[in-house]
């Protein structure tokens, strides 16, 4: 319980963060974005907005998530977790959409040359977010949080957007000063390559989000690490069968084992204690382990 408070504790800290940075961030980039002139830094804005909506989501999700298990819910809340992870990306894809619809829509009116204000505020959001990106990632990993972790990606996101922002406005500056047409529209194709930076974060996640929703197998090495463990112990004479899928932040393992026919129940039973015990303190994200014993009969 105590792992969980403050797995909850440091998450919600981290999404409140992230929350009224996106806000300040948001309203800097679309101002600066629509006074500067800059496409780019405009849609970097409305990425922004959407951030804030993707942290009050995690926000609001989080405590549902560590809820443990219910009668409503045996195998726990976690998968609220990757539901939010889904809805984030969707939410990235329809930016990527409206950024792209923008900056072409740019190329059929006049150029105006962004301010060099514009090209700062995305430095500033880079280097913020750089910061944000690195916390939530460091949470995400060390408490297996699916919600952080999509809130890391979507800083992430804004890290390659913010560069992209200010490359672009810095060559439409120089285009214009040197009087280099095709530099002018710098700031243009850098609104699209935002949107497609960030249409590629989108597509990862809903990837994964539609997995482990999906209930897709472990990963090879981590089942393989699972089997390690149980073949530590010596009763074990086969292991039968074994599965493993991810419930959001934890994992739920199945397994199948032959013992001894021989064997009591008690024995059996004791066994297969041991054997949850062992895998549970082996890994931390292993939520619940269920094992089936069957009769193993020497070959002739």
């Amino acid at each position: 319980m105590l792992l969980l408070d403050k797995r909850e504790s440091l998450a919600k800290k981290i999404a409140i963060i992230s929350v009224w940075a996106n806000i300040i961030l948001t309203l800097g980039k679309i101002f600066v974005g629509w006074y500067g002139n800059s496409d780019a830094v405009f849609a970097d804005g409305i990425h922004s907005a959407a951030d804030v909506f993707a942290s009050i989501i995690v926000l609001l999700v989080i405590k549902l998530a560590n809820k443990p298990a219910d009668e409503d819910h045996p195998y726990g809340h976690g998968k609220a977790e990757v539901i939010v992870s889904g809805v984030v990306g969707i939410i990235l894809v329809f930016v990527s959409i409206y950024i792209v619809y923008e900056g072409i829509v740019g190329f059929f009116h006049p150029i105006e040359t962004p301010s060099l204000l514009a090209m700062w505020v995305a430095i500033i959001s880079y280097v913020s977010k750089t910061v944000l990106y690195r916390t939530s990632l460091k949470v995400a990993k060390e408490y297996k949080s699916k919600a952080m972790e999509a809130i890391a990606f979507d800083h992430k996101a804004d890290i390659v957007a913010s560069i992209a922002a200010a490359a672009g406005v810095l060559l439409s500056f120089i285009g214009d000063k040197s009087n280099i047409i095709f530099l002018m529209y710098g700031d243009k194709v850098a609104s699209i390559f935002v949107a497609y930076l960030i249409f590629k974060i989108a597509k990862e996640m809903l990837t994964e989000a539609f997995h482990i929703l999906i209930e897709r197998s472990l990963d090879a090495d981590t089942l393989q690490s699972i089997i390690n463990v149980i073949n530590e112990f010596e009763e074990v004479r086969r292991i039968d069968r074994i599965r493993g899928r991810e419930h959001g932040h934890y994992i739920l393992v199945d397994v199948r084992i032959s013992i001894d026919h021989f064997k009591t129940i008690k024995e059996g039973h004791d066994l297969a204690r041991e054997i949850k015990g062992a895998l549970m303190k082996k890994f931390d994200n292993v939520e619940e382990v269920l094992i089936h014993l069957n009769p193993y009969f020497p070959e002739n």
